[in-house]
């Protein structure tokens, strides 16, 4: 089975925080229904990152229309997970005093 890696991010607006996943241009077709594997998505990133502390970092860090990157998702058309790279965002000006866009 092949697996695609969805990138992962919540973008901050006045009103709310969206979840946003984005889907790679070749996604295979083993794929029939969007919202499943967003929903797969969305469950594996909140099973490995503390959602509280995710939304308190967005809010703390982000200006509204800023979107911050989680991280990725690999997963199987079967719902398998391959592999997930995701940690509580940082703004750039962080990740470069750190080192951690290096």
């Amino acid at each position: 089975m092949c697996a695609d890696t969805f990138g992962v991010g919540i973008h901050l607006t006045e009103e709310e925080f969206q979840f946003v996943v984005g889907v790679p241009s070749e996604v295979d077709s083993g794929w029939t229904d969007p919202e499943e594997f967003q929903s797969l998505v969305a469950e594996t990133v909140w099973e490995q990152l503390d959602r509280q502390s995710v939304f308190e970092s967005v809010a703390d860090r982000f200006r509204t229309g800023e979107t911050a990157t989680l991280g990725t998702v690999t997963l199987e058309p079967d719902g398998t997970v391959v592999s997930h790279n995701l940690e509580t965002p940082v703004t750039a000006e962080e990740a470069s005093e750190t080192g951690a866009d290096e």
